[in-house]
C-alpha cells in the first residue's frame, strides 16, 4: 500500500510540473482573483476597523459599536450593493490580516512609503490631524505663542514628538502617561493647553459638551486612508470613486461633523 502511494504522489508531482512548464510554454497565466468580484459574488465585505478607536469606532450606549468608519463601512456595502462585515483588527496584525485575505479592506490606516509596498491606498477618507487646542481667550497663534505656556502631552506620542520640536524653552510641557491624563489636566486647568489629534478632540467636545477648546494652530496632518491588497486594481479603483462621490453630494462632510466635530477642510 505505501509502495502504491508513493507511485501515485510520484505520478502527481510529475503531473503537476508538466502542466506548470506547459502553462509556461504557452505564455499562459494562472486566473488572478479579483477582489471586487468576490464581494459581490459573496454579497459581503470584510472591513477591517480598530474596534476601540473613538470616534471612529467605539461601543456605544447601545452596547453596539458606532462611529466615523462603521459609518463609512456601511456607506461603503451600500454603494457596492453588499452587506458589511465588521472585523477586528490591531495595528500589529491588519496588514496580515489583509494579506491573507481575511478582510477585504483596512480602515483608519495612514500612508507610508513602507506599507505602499505591501498595500495598496485609497485615496484619504478622514481628516487626521495634530493639534495646539486651548481655550478660546487664550491667544496663542503659532509656535512662539507657546512661550510660558503649561501644555498637556502624551509622552512618547507623536504629540510629544512634534510640540517638543518647535516650543520654546520657556513652554512647560507637561507629559502623562495616557490620554486620559492629558484630558484630565486640561480640564481641570492644570494645563493651559493641550496637544491631540483631532480624534481625541472630537471626543472631548463629545462628552463635555460645556467644554469648547478651539484648534490654535496644526502641527502634522497625516489624512486617513482605506488599503486594499497589493494588485487589486479594480477595489481600489472602485472605493476612490466612492469616496468621490460622497465628497461631491456632501456625505462625507455630514460624517467628520457627526464624528469629528469640525467640516472638511475646503481643500481635502
Amino acid at each position: 500500500m505505501k509502495i502504491a502511494t508513493s507511485r501515485r504522489s510520484a505520478l502527481q508531482w510529475t503531473f503537476a510540473i508538466g502542466f506548470s512548464l506547459g502553462v509556461a510554454a504557452l505564455g499562459m497565466k494562472p486566473a488572478a482573483a479579483d477582489a471586487l468580484e468576490n464581494i459581490t459574488k459573496a454579497g459581503v465585505i470584510k472591513v477591517g476597523i480598530f474596534e476601540d478607536f473613538p470616534p471612529f469606532a467605539s461601543l456605544g450606549s447601545e452596547m453596539k459599536i458606532e462611529g466615523y468608519d462603521v459609518d463609512m463601512a456601511e456607506k461603503l456595502a451600500a454603494a457596492l450593493g453588499v452587506k458589511a462585515e465588521l472585523v477586528g483588527i490591531t495595528g500589529q496584525n491588519r496588514i496580515p490580516q489583509l494579506s491573507e485575505g481575511k478582510v477585504d479592506i483596512l480602515l483608519s490606516i495612514g500612508f507610508s512609503e513602507e506599507r505602499a509596498q505591501v498595500v495598496d491606498f485609497t485615496k484619504p477618507y478622514a481628516p487626521y490631524y495634530i493639534a495646539v487646542m486651548g481655550p478660546k481667550e487664550i491667544e496663542v497663534k503659532g509656535p512662539a505663542d507657546l512661550a510660558g505656556k503649561t501644555i498637556a502631552v502624551n509622552r512618547g506620542t507623536l504629540e510629544d514628538t512634534e510640540v517638543t520640536k518647535v516650543a520654546p524653552p520657556t513652554a512647560d510641557i507637561q507629559r502623562f502617561t495616557d490620554y486620559a491624563g492629558v484630558i484630565s489636566a486640561f480640564l481641570s486647568g492644570q494645563s493651559q493647553l493641550m496637544v491631540v489629534g483631532n480624534d481625541v478632540g472630537a471626543t472631548i467636545l463629545a462628552k463635555n459638551p460645556k467644554i469648547e477648546p478651539v484648534e490654535k494652530f496644526l502641527l502634522l496632518t497625516s489624512p486617513s486612508n482605506m488599503a486594499v491588497k497589493k494588485g487589486e486594481a479594480a477595489l481600489q479603483a472602485k472605493v476612490d470613486e466612492i469616496l468621490a462621490g460622497m465628497k461631491k453630494d456632501g456625505t462625507l462632510n455630514d460624517m467628520a461633523v457627526k464624528w469629528l466635530k469640525q467640516p472638511l477642510a475646503k481643500d481635502f
